[in-house]
């Protein structure tokens, strides 16, 4: 009886799964056209692991509702465009002067991110760099409870743990205050803590939305197109961007990961009214029925600075942009690099471009040095990453693994002249899939403060050597062949 049973459901289901897994292969061929290198993985996927295969592409492979998902996105956008252009004028009130030492090497990169990105260069800004969640938070709890009008916040991941508790209670009582205060979370990685923990919060008078939250629609069920971007913006006039998500294990609470080592920024000045952009049109999109109006209280101009002159992009990307903004400032830093590139990710999974300007620039004779966690989070990626790293090792690149907790952080700095600190990943899935947000400053003192941040995290690293690669254990070898194979769709 259950072998007939059996052999019933094989004889049934298998010509199913095989016509659906030819109808996905032609999918992605002939209508998604995705890239080369990743139709042949995703063709790999379905053709010799049929169940698997099915099942990933329907959650993080097709991407036919796309269009349709971000159409409405893309019309706020549309209707925003002259309130961009009219901040735009402000901001470059005080435009870069022509005399400065950095802007003729990069003024090029400048105008590329403002034509592409429409990523104006704000100048009068202050910018103190955090490489520890206690001092971040500390920080950002500190602006919270000092609001006076608004408090603007979207981030990847909250948790309901300390942090998140102590982050919420300030939003809470600023609430209660009467300011008013927004928080936007992705509809994946907020998805943890329960309708009881924004009670106080929602009682107060806070506003809350939820970014893309349909993970189990039929219609489109993807673990893709996550909001990964991590801003506060208090008042319009201190913001916060980086990498730290609001979670006790970014503060080094948890032992497995201690110490979390992450890096962000805290921005006074003008290229907050940047940030505060970016998060009317994420918020505009998820809150449909609750939109926010723009009104002069949440881009307020008070003019220079005194003694706060430092050049700052706010640079976004995603699905919902045609190029990819944040993989173009990561090639142009590096392509203007002439003495040194130092790189800081949890995840490297490159493009082709990429690849081939580390390359370039380590056998040019520049300093290219990349580092990344001793421990995995995402084994596939993990591994993946090492596989490309090998590859790099034979033109001059040296790279690290942190050996002490984990590193998180997401930057670039070049040459003690310029720098990158965001939410965007080196990988696939921070150049085309996710939402992401970086701060480029063009600062020698930042820039400089990063770089021994790096230097100094040498001390507890391991370098990646071609001797280290080739004294792996075979079963290693198997697993980055692998991982290498399917990076595209990691």
């Amino acid at each position: 009886m259950i072998h007939d049973l059996i052999l019933v459901i094989h004889n049934f289901l298998v010509p199913i799964i095989f016509i659906i897994n030819i109808i996905f292969a032609i999918t992605v061929v002939f209508i998604e056209r995705k890239n080369p290198t990743t139709t042949i993985a995703w063709l790999m996927a379905l053709l010799l692991l049929p169940v698997i295969g099915f099942v990933l592409y329907l959650f993080i492979g097709q991407s036919f509702y796309r269009d349709r998902m971000f159409h409405v996105k893309k019309e706020d956008d549309d209707e925003l465009t002259q309130i961009i252009e009219s901040q735009k004028k402000e901001l470059f009130v005080h435009s870069v002067p022509a005399t400065h030492p950095i802007s003729d090497s990069y003024k090029r990169m400048m105008l590329m991110l403002m034509e592409s990105n429409k990523a104006p260069v704000t100048t009068s800004n202050n910018v103190r760099v955090f490489v520890d969640g206690n001092e971040k938070f500390k920080a950002l709890i500190e602006a919270i409870q000092g609001a006076k009008d608004h408090i603007h916040m979207e981030y990847y991941i909250l948790k309901d743990d300390g942090i998140g508790n102590e982050v919420f209670a300030a939003l809470t009582e600023r609430a209660r205050a009467g300011v008013t205060v927004r928080f936007l979370g992705d509809g994946l990685g907020s998805a943890g803590p329960r309708k009881s923990f924004y009670e106080p919060y929602l009682n107060a008078g806070g506003k809350l939305a939820f970014f893309f939250p349909s993970l189990m629609n039929i219609s489109h069920p993807r673990l893709n197109y996550r909001n990964h971007r991590k801003i506060a913006i208090i008042d319009g006039k201190v913001g916060f961007i980086g990498g730290f998500n609001i979670g006790d294990d970014y503060l080094s609470r948890v032992p497995e990961w201690a110490p979390w080592r992450d890096t962000a920024v805290q921005v006074t000045g003008h290229a907050v009214l940047a940030m505060q952009i970016r998060f009317f049109l994420d918020w505009n999109y998820a809150a449909k029925e609750d939109k926010v109006e723009y009104a002069a209280r949440y881009f307020p101009d008070e003019g220079a600075m005194e003694d706060a002159w430092l050049p700052v992009q706010i640079v976004s990307g995603g699905p919902d942009t045609y190029w990819n903004p944040i993989k173009e400032s990561y090639l142009k830093l590096i392509t203007l690099a002439s003495e040194s590139v130092y790189i800081q990710t949890p995840y490297f999974i490159p493009d082709e471009s990429i690849m081939d300007a580390l390359r370039m620039a380590a056998l040019s004779g520049i300093d290219v040095r990349i580092m990344m966690p001793a421990k995995p989070d995402h084994m596939f990626v993990y591994w993946a990453g090492y596989s490309y790293i090998e590859q790099l090792l034979d033109a001059g690149v040296r790279a690290y693994t942190y050996d002490t907790g984990f590193i998180h952080a997401k930057t670039i700095v070049v040459d003690e002249a310029a720098a990158s600190v965001g939410s965007a990943n080196w990988d696939v899935r921070s150049f085309r899939l996710n939402f992401e947000t970086n701060a480029i400053m063009y600062d020698h003192k930042i820039a400089r403060e990063l770089k021994e941040y790096f230097l100094a995290d040498l001390n507890v690293c391991s370098e990646l050597t071609a001797e280290r690669f080739a004294n792996m254990p075979k079963k290693i070898k198997l697993k980055l062949s692998i991982s290498r194979l399917f990076s595209p769709l990691l």
